[in-house]
């Protein structure tokens, strides 16, 4: 499952991003989006799960804070 991880601190990388999903299960894949022309993050990011992880990781940060802001975790769609 594919997870949307938003309001993200600016200062989170990739690897922080991992590490916070690594305590609900493996993550596959795990990804802050970057702005092309300053290659500062945008704020969100999508970390991919097996379904039962995601489901725990979901429950645990949707809502929670990381470094003073309140993150959203949801399932990701698709683009339309």
């Amino acid at each position: 499952m594919k997870l949307y991880v938003g309001n993200l601190p600016y200062a989170v990388d990739s690897v922080r991003l991992r590490e916070l999903f690594g305590a609900y299960g493996v993550p596959i894949s795990a990804t802050v989006v970057l702005d092309r022309a300053s290659g500062r993050s945008k704020g969100y990011g999508f970390v991919e799960m097996a379904d039962e992880e995601a489901g725990k990781a979901i429950a645990a940060l949707n809502r929670s804070e990381l470094d003073g802001r309140t993150i959203w975790v949801n399932e990701a769609r698709a683009k339309s």
